[in-house]
């Protein structure tokens, strides 16, 4: 499934599934992260990641590693701008942890909105009931959205807060926002109305 949405700005989005072969793009966008991105995200301040940390990545299943990412649909052999992923509990199957990361220009742009809304409906669709969400306590924009989808805190790990999102909350939450133009494509394309 490949989804044509918009930006809140209007710019063309192509959301799509990661794929092994996205292994280079997801290299080169975590690469244009800024030191201050990298470090909010991935709570090191390391240039690139792993090889070992890409090819996991970059090998979403669809069911225990659920994963998308965001192209811009007007623009050729353009870099992952964003890309989000659930890795399912071992111990839980209902639950997942969360993470997302959108490259700096694009951020406060609803890239991240956007491809949380596709990744909790295909969740849904995979019989996940919550995701996990561990967010440094200064990553304000990263709190603001997980409490936009109704998360609450469970406790902090290491100086990490610790947030639970129920996904039928969370999508509650994102049909009621009339402001975010490219969540009815995004709802639409799952068969779902806003």
């Amino acid at each position: 499934m490949t989804i044509q949405t918009q930006l809140n700005d209007g710019t063309p989005v192509c959301i799509r599934r990661v794929r092994p072969e996205d292994e280079a793009r997801l290299k080169e966008g975590i690469a244009r992260l800024s030191p201050q991105s990298r470090y909010l995200r991935f709570f090191s301040g390391m240039r690139e990641a792993p090889p070992q940390v890409l090819r996991a990545l970059a090998s979403a299943d669809g069911h225990d590693h659920i994963a998308w990412g965001a192209l811009r649909s007007d623009l050729a052999d353009t870099p992952a701008l964003g890309v989000v992923h659930a890795f399912r509990d071992a111990d839980d199957p209902e639950a997942a942890e969360y993470s997302v990361a959108v490259i700096d220009e694009y951020h406060g742009r609803g890239l991240a909105r956007l491809l949380t809304a596709v990744l909790l409906l295909d969740c849904a669709r995979e019989g996940l009931e919550r995701f996990t969400v561990h967010i440094l306590p200064e990553n304000r924009p990263a709190l603001a959205l997980a409490r936009s989808l109704g998360a609450e805190g469970v406790g902090h790990e290491g100086g990490v807060s610790v947030l639970e999102i129920d996904i039928a909350e969370a999508l509650a939450a994102l049909r009621a926002e009339p402001d975010v133009p490219g969540l009815a494509a995004v709802f639409e394309q799952f068969g779902e109305q806003v």
